[in-house]
């Protein structure tokens, strides 16, 4: 289908590639001034997801906030709504945060990637790149990146890189060149950031015809831009970030505060009207490289076994 694609034969006449739909729901900034339909605790989280993905999201972006709303990297928070969702969407992809913005420590920051068994995630956010926003800077050095990316091979966690600007697209390239990434790649392009690159189709194609051929990736948009580059994903056929997490509102005059899972019916709603089938999260997974749920129980299980057959042997002195 690619081929085709590449030979000029556009979409829809070149088949889609199903939809995958990336739900950010919390991110660190939103809070209950902001909008009461920001999920923060555990509980609020684990419900929000799921229903999101019933909605028909594949991935679930998460950040984990603290007893005070606060964002935080302690892992038991990320362990406990790892297992909430996993218990009743166990095909969901999950992904944890690695951001900089408020702990900008690698021991922070790669917490959430050191889970294990059931709880450890399918993937962990990678931003390639520096980058100012309204009120802080977001300070990712090269040995940052670097040393993330290496800890989340280390780990068999696929990174879910964000790209706010071109630069961090060539950074893909330079990671690749250096063994550091490698396929299968997904690559988040978050566009409308005010210091960042801005969210014009001309920027959004720019950005997508840089990337390598073999590179799945997303569209989002930061507030009022939000609809705009998510539809211009479905008709490009990349794929889409929606949620509260860049985008408190439905309606472009922000009258109107969303839910998650409104904004993730819309997506599923205007991707049928445009002729694309959403990706379960089974085949969001195969797409990605990633184990089915029950395979990655039965690694977990097996990795579990091994390890307390090795600590048997090591406290025998067999």
């Amino acid at each position: 289908m690619n081929d085709l694609y590449d030979l000029g034969i556009p979409h829809p006449v070149t088949p889609y590639p199903k939809l995958i739909i990336n739900a950010a729901i919390t991110g660190m900034i939103p809070t209950r001034k902001n909008s009461p339909h920001v999920p923060l605790s555990p509980k609020e989280i684990i419900e929000d997801a799921v229903r999101c993905i019933r909605a028909g999201a594949s991935i679930v972006h998460l950040h984990a906030r603290d007893e005070d709303g606060e964002p935080t990297y302690r892992k038991e928070l990320y362990e406990g709504m790892i297992l909430g969702i996993r218990e009743r969407c166990p095909e969901a992809i999950l992904c944890v945060s690695t951001s900089g913005r408020r702990h900008n420590s690698f021991d922070c920051r790669s917490a959430p990637l050191e889970l294990e068994g059931k709880a450890k995630p399918d993937m962990g956010s990678l931003t390639l790149g520096s980058l100012n926003f309204p009120e802080q800077a977001s300070v990712n050095t090269p040995e940052m990146i670097e040393a993330l990316a290496l800890k989340m091979s280390e780990r068999g966690i696929v990174p879910e890189i964000e790209a706010f600007e071109p630069g961090m697209i060539h950074a893909v390239k330079v990671l690749m060149l250096r063994g550091v990434l490698t396929g299968p790649l997904y690559v988040n392009i978050l566009l409308g950031s005010l210091y960042a690159s801005p969210a014009t189709l001309l920027d959004l194609s720019c950005m997508v015809k840089s990337l390598p051929p073999s590179a799945h990736w997303a569209a989002a948009g930061i507030g009022r831009f939000q609809l705009n580059m998510n539809t211009a994903a479905i008709l490009m056929g990349g794929h889409v970030r929606v949620g509260l997490e860049d985008n408190l509102y439905y309606d472009h005059a922000r009258r109107n505060l969303a839910t998650n899972e409104q904004l993730i019916r819309r997506v599923v709603r205007l991707s049928s009207e445009l002729g694309r089938e959403v990706a379960k999260p089974c085949e969001a997974r195969a797409m990605l490289g990633l184990p089915s749920g029950q395979k990655q129980d039965r690694e977990s299980r097996d990795m579990g076994m091994r390890r307390s057959e090795k600590i048997g042997r090591s406290m025998t002195g067999k």
